[in-house]
């Protein structure tokens, strides 16, 4: 089953809300893939909703990254979603869109189902504090309005919130700087300039390659190097488009199944240790070469899981390294060694290791050294590199970042982000006790995978639930205490069954890219089928780790 929402049609009530007045049934916060999404199902629900979003457009990261190069890492086609009402009137352009393509497709998606009168823009929400006697929530712009709904939906995007390390000397840098999360939207001419980049993360894999050609030096900050894979990034002619259309139903199918929600074969039917030493270079030959994430989900299947087929996977990209960039030095500092493959997010690359053959770009390794802007440039150690201008891409306060920077209150004025301290803790990525009807779309604790196919699944299930609690007469539903703390423990099991946690370096989906925050399973990292398979056991066992009130009794199942 492709597409996990639409088909019933009929419109149901939210409750009573207790007897309170609202101003709409839900608030759903973030206008990017997500918070699309959710008001799109909404509205097929019957319910008044109003989404408010900070930026001046619709798009999430779609709209604030405009940088050189951002695209995407997932197959255009199943970077959207399984809708009839878009799949035959949308042109993808290539296997990997362009910020642009992308930010253009959800405007599309937008337009054609005419959502634009419930969007606010330019807009941030400061607070969302549940009534207990109303059993109601107030949400609290930064503008002072104050809208009262029966539910809150959360769709705040998973890299939403840029993190800005503090750098000493930055005020006195008398160049030109920038952030990749934002980006001038008239963008900046390189030409002639001396540029440095700070970051080797999915972000500058993307700049790097693209200033490199117009300035006329760059120099590479980087901390830690990364297993960047090579995306073989393509134009689709009409012929491609029109399979793409045919197939569209059995291509979700497929994504809905595939760990990461990719237009890949769930499973390659293979371990290492079932092949030979040549059959197995064979393998991670073909799988580099077909480009994308197929090196890491069509070589072997204990890739993630068994030390051995990680060291050798991992030596294979290191060995691609050292062959296609020249000089053996460089070669080595950008070869990662002390964290497994897919420790880090794996970026997929276009034409990134061949840049550091250009003689205008210059690797920088500050893995041990801290860097300080000077007002002619950036020293690390006992090195100077003078520089006209500087871009920081130190990536996210990912996943949680966002949901801590709004004071959500549930019952008797619990605060999410003191609850979550060490760490978030939900039922299925969607809930959590003692906040009822607070609903999160690809929120903590979802799966790690391709966002728009995890945020169709989290909305379909979501629609369901708020479908039972029409038909039982429910005003509100949050998860029992323990089915948070069963599901949280079953995130970390899933983890620990992964080689992802070994080398200790810092990784945004592991919550430990930034300082201070602290180490925790934010992530379901056991793949989009597994998780659908648990969520789905909760549908079948009638929500009973759900516990659903009226304003008057308990209606649970």
């Amino acid at each position: 089953m492709t597409a996990t929402t639409g088909k019933d049609t009929s419109t149901i009530t939210l409750g009573t809300g207790g007897g309170g007045d609202v101003d709409v049934d839900v608030v759903i916060i973030g206008a990017g893939f997500s918070g699309i999404r959710m008001l799109i199902e909404t509205r097929r629900l019957g319910l008044t909703a109003r989404l408010i979003e900070a930026g001046s457009d619709v798009g999430g990261t779609w709209y604030w990254n405009k940088y050189p190069g951002a695209r995407t890492d997932s197959q255009a086609w199943v970077y959207g979603f399984p809708l009839d009402e878009v799949r035959n009137d949308w042109r993808w352009e290539e296997r990997f869109a362009t910020q642009p393509q992308t930010h253009a497709y959800i405007r599309h998606v937008t337009d054609t189902f005419d959502l634009w009168s419930d969007i606010t823009l330019d807009t941030r929400v400061g607070s969302a504090v549940f009534d207990d006697d109303a059993r109601t929530w107030t949400v609290t712009t930064d503008g002072g309005e104050t809208i009262s709904s029966k539910a809150v939906i959360t769709a705040t995007g998973q890299l939403s919130l840029p993190y800005y390390p503090s750098f000493d000397g930055l005020s006195d840098f008398e160049g030109d700087w920038y952030q990749t999360q934002n980006w001038p939207d008239d963008g900046v001419d390189f030409r002639g300039k001396r540029v440095a980049i700070v970051g080797t993360g999915a972000t500058a894999v993307q700049v790097i390659p693209i200033v490199a050609e117009d300035a006329a030096h760059l120099s590479v900050f980087q901390r830690t190097p990364n297993y960047v894979l090579p995306a073989r990034n393509d134009k689709l002619s009409e012929h491609d488009v029109d399979v793409i259309r045919t197939n569209f139903d059995e291509i979700f199918d497929r994504a809905f199944s595939q760990p990461f929600g990719m237009d890949i074969p769930p499973a390659a039917g293979r371990i290492a240790a079932d092949c030979t030493p040549e059959q197995q270079q064979q393998v991670l030959d073909r799988g580099w070469e077909a480009g994308g994430f197929r090196y890491l989900f069509e070589t072997f299947d204990d890739l993630l899981v068994e030390q051995s087929t990680n060291d050798l996977a991992a030596e294979f990209i290191r060995k691609k390294i050292r062959s296609i960039v020249r000089d053996p030095e460089t070669a080595e500092k950008l070869c990662p060694k002390d964290y497994p493959l897919g420790g880090k997010r794996p970026p997929l690359g276009h034409y990134y290791y061949e840049t550091f053959n250009r003689p205008n770009v210059t690797l920088v390794d500050i893995g041990e050294t801290p860097i300080r802007i000077e007002p002619k440039g950036i020293r690390a150690g006992d090195e100077f590199h003078e520089v006209d201008a500087i871009i920081f891409a130190t990536g996210y306060d990912a996943i949680t970042g966002t949901l801590d920077q709004i004071d959500i209150r549930g019952r008797d004025g619990r605060v999410l982000r003191e609850r979550w301290a060490e760490g978030p803790k939900t039922h299925l990525g969607m809930m959590v006790d003692g906040f009822p009807n607070l609903f999160m779309v690809a929120g903590p604790q979802t799966p790690f995978a391709n966002i728009p196919v995890v945020a169709e699944y989290c909305v379909g299930w979501l629609s369901r639930l708020l479908r039972v609690m029409h038909e039982r007469g429910a005003d509100t539903a949050e998860p029992t205490t323990e089915a948070v703390q069963e599901f949280s423990q079953l995130v970390e099991a899933v983890l620990d069954a992964t080689v992802l946690r070994q080398g200790g370096k810092r990784s945004w989906f592991l919550g430990t890219n930034i300082p201070g925050k602290p180490a925790a399973a934010v992530m379901w990292l056991g793949g989009v089928g597994a998780f659908r398979e648990v969520a789905e056991a909760e549908v079948d066992g009638g929500y009973g780790k759900v516990v659903m009130e009226s304003a008057t009794a308990n209606v649970s199942g």
